[in-house]
């Protein structure tokens, strides 16, 4: 169980909520001790009073701020935690955003808000639940370790948990930062954004987000230890030439996503970047049905003309019978007269 940070209440209106603060992460790096290599000593860093000339303890230790080279005032823990201020002893939520609104450059270090005792079990699950329902985050100001600061409060799981946030003004602006007179095409956007769908994950599984310098690290000590030669790094595959081209670098890119998820390249599922103008298998079918449509309306235009040109004939030389049975008519007239 996570030692507890701080305890104090949540203010909500005139809701409170007594809690207890724990740390919500862990750091699994491996630390190193300062030693002198000459003789492997360890190499300390010691507490030391400059007037007594001694090395001090902990508890003889305090806080104190410089108002001159010669005046300095004490100001004790104690003093610190009976401030006249509403938050140096309760987390005051003074506002509920949407949880898109806040820069992810303010938010900083998460910790669990866990109730304090019984009497805190409803406030906390009401206010988790409010929270969980509206879909937003509380923003609250709290004061911690000499300090007032600002804090998010969202739901994970079935706990609460506090952001410490860095005020507006101590972000910085990257007015300057971006490159200038750069042009990028359409198709090199779509490009990226097709690269983008195949890197795209559900959630942060597999083996891209596991710390594996830790593991290597353990690999050297271990090995240091047995008094084998530390593992050689493998070789990096070297590159089959300089890319100068974006797209070839965003097509190539999106091949080596496609291989690394094990995805073979077939005809039914092709993804391909708007340059090269290939077809989706879908396309393809399509276009072959497009043409099998065009040909069959050709084949049947060809008819109608052919049945077109036979009645025009037929006509004609119908036409041609009719001029001539007058004639036929005045010559058998005459044979009768005879």
């Amino acid at each position: 169980m996570p030692r507890t940070v701080w305890s104090g209440a949540i203010s909500f209106g005139l809701v409170t909520v007594p809690i207890r603060v724990v740390s919500a992460t862990e750091n699994h790096a491996i630390r190193f001790h300062q030693y002198h290599l000459e003789d492997m000593g360890r190499v300390r860093v010691r507490k030391y009073c400059e007037l007594e000339d001694r090395e001090v303890s902990q508890d003889e230790i305090g806080k104190g701020y410089e108002i001159s080279k010669d005046t300095l005032v004490a100001v004790s823990d104690e003093e610190l935690r009976e401030m006249p201020l509403p938050t140096a002893k309760a987390i005051e939520i003074s506002a509920f955003v949407p949880a898109a609104s806040i820069d992810p450059l303010q938010v900083g270090d998460g910790y669990y808000l866990q109730a304090d005792g019984q009497v805190a079990a409803k406030p906390y699950k009401l206010l988790r639940m409010a929270l969980e329902r509206s879909a937003k985050v509380a923003i609250a100001k709290y004061a911690w370790s000499g300090r007032e600061r600002l804090g998010l409060l969202r739901v994970r799981d079935d706990s609460i948990v506090l952001h410490a946030m860095r005020w507006p003004d101590e972000i910085r602006s990257p007015q300057g930062l971006a490159p200038t007179a750069v042009e990028v095409s359409d198709d090199e956007i779509e490009g990226a954004r097709a690269l983008i769908d195949h890197m795209t994950r559900d959630g942060l599984q597999g083996s891209e987000f596991e710390d594996h310098y830790t593991d290597a690290l353990a690999e050297v000590i271990k090995a240091k230890r047995e008094g084998h030669a530390p593992p050689e790094a493998p070789e990096q595959e070297s590159p089959a030439g300089q890319v100068v081209d974006l797209m070839s670098a965003l097509e190539a890119s999106v091949k080596k996503a496609r291989a690394s998820r094990g995805e073979g390249e077939s005809d039914a599922d092709v993804y391909d970047l708007p340059t090269k103008k290939k077809t989706t298998a879908k396309k393809a079918s399509a276009k072959k049905a497009t043409a099998g449509r065009a040909t069959a309306a050709k084949a049947t235009a060809e008819k109608a003309t052919a049945t077109k040109a036979a009645k025009k004939t037929a006509k004609t030389a119908k036409k041609t019978a009719a001029k001539k049975s007058p004639a036929k008519k005045t010559a058998a007239k005459s044979k009768r007269s005879a």
